[in-house]
Protein backbone atom coordinates (compact mmCIF):
# COMPACT_ATOMS: atom_id res chain seq x y z
CA UNK A 1 0.00 0.00 0.00
CA UNK A 2 3.02 2.49 0.68
CA UNK A 3 4.27 1.76 -2.07
CA UNK A 4 1.48 2.21 -4.31
CA UNK A 5 1.14 5.81 -2.71
CA UNK A 6 4.74 7.01 -3.23
CA UNK A 7 4.39 5.28 -7.40
CA UNK A 8 1.20 7.76 -7.18
CA UNK A 9 2.56 10.48 -5.85
CA UNK A 10 5.91 10.47 -7.80
CA UNK A 11 3.69 10.25 -11.11
CA UNK A 12 1.60 13.27 -10.48
CA UNK A 13 4.81 15.27 -9.26
CA UNK A 14 6.26 14.35 -12.72
CA UNK A 15 3.62 15.77 -14.33
CA UNK A 16 3.25 18.54 -12.57
CA UNK A 17 6.58 19.51 -13.79
CA UNK A 18 5.61 18.65 -17.24
CA UNK A 19 2.57 20.96 -17.44
CA UNK A 20 4.70 23.77 -16.07
CA UNK A 21 7.83 23.30 -18.30
CA UNK A 22 5.05 23.33 -20.98
CA UNK A 23 3.45 26.78 -19.72
CA UNK A 24 7.29 28.27 -19.43
CA UNK A 25 8.15 27.34 -23.09
CA UNK A 26 4.53 28.60 -24.57
CA UNK A 27 5.25 31.85 -22.82
CA UNK A 28 8.60 32.02 -23.96
CA UNK A 29 7.43 31.39 -27.78
CA UNK A 30 4.63 34.06 -27.49
CA UNK A 31 6.79 36.47 -26.07
CA UNK A 32 9.69 36.04 -29.04
CA UNK A 33 6.98 36.01 -31.55
CA UNK A 34 5.69 39.30 -30.35
CA UNK A 35 9.19 40.48 -30.25
CA UNK A 36 9.62 39.29 -33.70
CA UNK A 37 6.66 41.12 -34.98
CA UNK A 38 7.72 44.38 -32.76
CA UNK A 39 8.15 47.24 -35.71
CA UNK A 40 12.05 48.78 -35.93
CA UNK A 41 13.26 51.15 -37.79
CA UNK A 42 15.71 50.71 -40.60
CA UNK A 43 16.98 52.63 -43.99
CA UNK A 44 15.82 51.60 -47.50
CA UNK A 45 16.96 52.83 -51.19
CA UNK A 46 13.94 54.90 -52.19
CA UNK A 47 15.95 56.44 -55.25
CA UNK A 48 19.57 55.25 -57.06
CA UNK A 49 22.38 55.71 -54.53
CA UNK A 50 25.63 56.37 -56.91
CA UNK A 51 28.79 55.79 -56.06
CA UNK A 52 30.51 58.00 -53.76
CA UNK A 53 27.44 59.55 -52.16
CA UNK A 54 28.15 60.25 -47.84
CA UNK A 55 25.55 58.50 -46.46
CA UNK A 56 24.45 62.01 -45.07
CA UNK A 57 23.88 63.46 -48.28
CA UNK A 58 21.38 60.56 -49.27
CA UNK A 59 19.86 61.05 -46.27
CA UNK A 60 19.13 65.07 -46.92
CA UNK A 61 18.37 64.47 -50.61
CA UNK A 62 15.75 62.28 -50.03
CA UNK A 63 17.73 59.24 -51.49
CA UNK A 64 17.29 56.63 -48.66
CA UNK A 65 14.90 57.00 -46.31
CA UNK A 66 13.81 55.54 -42.56
CA UNK A 67 11.01 53.02 -42.48
CA UNK A 68 9.56 51.07 -40.24
CA UNK A 69 9.45 47.02 -40.46
CA UNK A 70 8.99 43.76 -38.44
CA UNK A 71 12.29 43.21 -36.31
CA UNK A 72 11.82 39.86 -37.66
CA UNK A 73 12.28 40.77 -41.47
CA UNK A 74 15.71 42.90 -40.84
CA UNK A 75 18.67 41.60 -42.61
CA UNK A 76 21.96 41.65 -40.68
CA UNK A 77 23.57 44.64 -40.57
CA UNK A 78 20.90 46.98 -41.17
CA UNK A 79 21.46 50.60 -41.12
CA UNK A 80 19.36 52.14 -38.18
CA UNK A 81 20.54 55.10 -37.42
CA UNK A 82 22.52 58.01 -39.05
CA UNK A 83 24.46 60.22 -37.03
CA UNK A 84 28.33 62.41 -36.87
CA UNK A 85 29.71 58.64 -36.23
CA UNK A 86 29.07 57.60 -40.04
CA UNK A 87 27.15 60.73 -41.58
CA UNK A 88 30.55 61.05 -43.67
CA UNK A 89 30.83 57.90 -44.93
CA UNK A 90 31.22 57.02 -48.80
CA UNK A 91 28.94 54.49 -50.55
CA UNK A 92 31.51 52.05 -51.77
CA UNK A 93 29.08 51.12 -54.94
CA UNK A 94 26.05 51.73 -56.81
CA UNK A 95 23.21 51.22 -53.96
CA UNK A 96 19.72 50.18 -56.34
CA UNK A 97 16.08 51.33 -55.22
CA UNK A 98 14.13 48.61 -52.86
CA UNK A 99 17.48 47.80 -51.36
CA UNK A 100 17.99 48.06 -47.49
CA UNK A 101 20.95 50.36 -46.48
CA UNK A 102 23.42 48.07 -45.01
CA UNK A 103 25.96 49.44 -42.75
CA UNK A 104 28.86 47.62 -44.85
CA UNK A 105 27.86 48.93 -48.09
CA UNK A 106 29.40 52.66 -46.86
CA UNK A 107 33.79 53.07 -46.34
CA UNK A 108 36.17 55.73 -45.36
CA UNK A 109 37.39 56.70 -48.68
CA UNK A 110 35.22 57.64 -51.40
CA UNK A 111 35.57 55.82 -55.00
CA UNK A 112 36.90 56.57 -58.23
CA UNK A 113 34.06 59.12 -59.91
CA UNK A 114 32.90 57.91 -63.57
CA UNK A 115 35.34 59.80 -66.24
CA UNK A 116 33.14 58.48 -68.84
CA UNK A 117 29.38 56.86 -69.25
CA UNK A 118 28.51 54.00 -72.03
CA UNK A 119 25.09 53.38 -72.94
CA UNK A 120 23.48 50.35 -71.64
CA UNK A 121 24.73 47.12 -73.90
CA UNK A 122 27.22 48.88 -76.45
CA UNK A 123 31.11 49.42 -75.59
CA UNK A 124 33.52 52.17 -76.30
CA UNK A 125 36.38 52.99 -78.63
CA UNK A 126 38.48 55.31 -79.09
CA UNK A 127 39.56 56.57 -82.57
CA UNK A 128 42.37 59.13 -83.37
CA UNK A 129 41.32 61.49 -86.58
CA UNK A 130 43.10 64.79 -87.98
CA UNK A 131 41.32 67.49 -87.55
CA UNK A 132 40.21 67.48 -90.71
CA UNK A 133 38.89 64.07 -90.45
CA UNK A 134 36.99 64.83 -87.16
CA UNK A 135 35.14 68.18 -89.01
CA UNK A 136 37.81 70.67 -87.32
CA UNK A 137 36.50 71.21 -83.66
CA UNK A 138 32.79 71.25 -84.28
CA UNK A 139 32.35 67.72 -82.99
CA UNK A 140 31.07 67.47 -78.74
CA UNK A 141 29.88 64.79 -76.79
CA UNK A 142 26.37 63.94 -78.00
CA UNK A 143 27.06 64.21 -81.83
CA UNK A 144 26.18 61.93 -84.05
CA UNK A 145 28.55 61.13 -87.15
CA UNK A 146 29.42 59.10 -90.36
CA UNK A 147 32.29 56.98 -90.36
CA UNK A 148 34.27 56.06 -93.82
CA UNK A 149 36.62 53.73 -94.21
CA UNK A 150 39.53 53.76 -97.18
CA UNK A 151 41.37 50.82 -97.25
CA UNK A 152 43.52 48.81 -100.29
CA UNK A 153 40.83 46.14 -101.79
CA UNK A 154 42.29 42.75 -101.79
CA UNK A 155 43.27 41.13 -104.74
CA UNK A 156 40.80 38.78 -106.64
CA UNK A 157 40.79 35.64 -108.30
CA UNK A 158 40.15 35.16 -111.92
CA UNK A 159 38.20 31.45 -112.00
CA UNK A 160 39.61 28.74 -112.95
CA UNK A 161 42.15 30.48 -115.43
CA UNK A 162 44.01 30.49 -112.43
CA UNK A 163 45.79 34.13 -113.32
CA UNK A 164 45.27 36.88 -110.29
CA UNK A 165 44.17 40.54 -110.80
CA UNK A 166 45.61 42.74 -108.54
CA UNK A 167 43.78 45.41 -106.74
CA UNK A 168 45.17 48.43 -108.13
CA UNK A 169 43.95 51.96 -105.85
CA UNK A 170 41.74 52.40 -102.79
CA UNK A 171 38.10 52.35 -102.40
CA UNK A 172 36.22 54.15 -99.74
CA UNK A 173 32.91 53.47 -98.54
CA UNK A 174 30.85 53.64 -95.22
CA UNK A 175 31.75 51.74 -92.45
CA UNK A 176 29.60 52.82 -89.69
CA UNK A 177 26.24 55.65 -90.63
CA UNK A 178 25.09 56.17 -87.14
CA UNK A 179 27.56 56.34 -84.81
CA UNK A 180 27.20 58.52 -80.98
CA UNK A 181 30.12 60.71 -80.06
CA UNK A 182 30.15 59.60 -75.80
CA UNK A 183 33.69 61.86 -75.79
CA UNK A 184 36.09 64.02 -77.20
CA UNK A 185 40.21 65.08 -76.18
CA UNK A 186 43.15 65.48 -77.87
CA UNK A 187 46.26 62.99 -77.70
CA UNK A 188 49.81 62.70 -79.40
CA UNK A 189 50.63 61.19 -82.01
CA UNK A 190 54.26 61.10 -82.34
CA UNK A 191 56.12 61.70 -78.58
CA UNK A 192 58.84 64.52 -78.75
CA UNK A 193 62.20 62.97 -78.17
CA UNK A 194 64.14 64.54 -76.09
CA UNK A 195 67.07 66.75 -77.80
CA UNK A 196 70.86 66.27 -77.44
CA UNK A 197 73.11 68.31 -76.42
CA UNK A 198 73.65 70.92 -78.47
CA UNK A 199 70.73 70.26 -80.33
CA UNK A 200 67.66 72.51 -80.68
CA UNK A 201 64.64 70.93 -79.38
CA UNK A 202 61.96 68.68 -81.13
CA UNK A 203 59.84 69.78 -83.63
CA UNK A 204 56.37 69.71 -81.18
CA UNK A 205 54.70 66.24 -81.52
CA UNK A 206 51.74 66.10 -84.16
CA UNK A 207 48.45 65.97 -82.42
CA UNK A 208 45.09 64.30 -83.34
CA UNK A 209 41.84 63.95 -81.78
CA UNK A 210 40.75 61.63 -79.51
CA UNK A 211 37.51 60.92 -80.52
CA UNK A 212 35.73 57.80 -78.01
CA UNK A 213 32.18 56.84 -79.87
CA UNK A 214 29.30 54.36 -78.30
CA UNK A 215 28.69 51.16 -80.61
CA UNK A 216 27.58 47.80 -80.28
CA UNK A 217 29.83 44.56 -79.81
CA UNK A 218 28.92 43.44 -83.58
CA UNK A 219 29.98 47.33 -84.66
CA UNK A 220 33.17 47.42 -82.82
CA UNK A 221 34.94 44.53 -84.06
CA UNK A 222 34.37 46.26 -87.87
CA UNK A 223 35.50 49.38 -86.18
CA UNK A 224 38.57 48.19 -84.90
CA UNK A 225 39.57 46.37 -87.65
CA UNK A 226 39.29 49.28 -89.93
CA UNK A 227 41.31 51.22 -87.64
CA UNK A 228 43.83 48.86 -87.80
CA UNK A 229 43.87 48.15 -91.55
CA UNK A 230 42.28 51.22 -93.31
CA UNK A 231 41.87 54.92 -92.89
CA UNK A 232 39.09 56.52 -91.09
CA UNK A 233 37.17 59.69 -91.71
CA UNK A 234 34.01 61.12 -89.84
CA UNK A 235 31.44 63.35 -91.12
CA UNK A 236 29.13 65.36 -88.81
CA UNK A 237 25.54 63.68 -89.68
CA UNK A 238 22.72 65.93 -90.31
CA UNK A 239 18.72 65.67 -89.30
CA UNK A 240 17.37 62.89 -91.55
CA UNK A 241 20.93 62.46 -94.08
CA UNK A 242 20.68 59.35 -96.38
CA UNK A 243 23.36 57.68 -96.18
CA UNK A 244 23.99 54.77 -98.60
CA UNK A 245 25.39 51.93 -97.04
CA UNK A 246 26.52 50.06 -100.20
CA UNK A 247 27.98 53.13 -102.06
CA UNK A 248 32.23 52.39 -102.62
CA UNK A 249 33.92 55.31 -104.59
CA UNK A 250 37.14 54.06 -106.12
CA UNK A 251 39.80 55.89 -107.93
CA UNK A 252 38.15 54.09 -111.37
CA UNK A 253 34.56 55.63 -110.22
CA UNK A 254 35.45 58.93 -108.39
CA UNK A 255 34.57 60.79 -110.97
CA UNK A 256 31.07 58.75 -112.58
CA UNK A 257 27.92 59.22 -111.56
Amino acid sequence: MGRRLVAIFAAALVALVGVTAVLLYARGADARAVAAQQPTSVYVVKSLVPSGTTLKDAVQNGLIIKTSVAAAGVPVGALAGVDGSNGGLYATTDIQPGEYVLSDRFGVKPVGEKAITVPAGMVAVSVQLSDPARVGTFLTPGSKVVLYDTYSPAATGSGNSGTQAAATGQSTRVLLDDVLIIAMGQASLTPAAAPADGQDAAPAPVLGALMTVAVTPADATRLVHGIQTGTLYAALRGTDAKIDLGKVVSEASLFSK
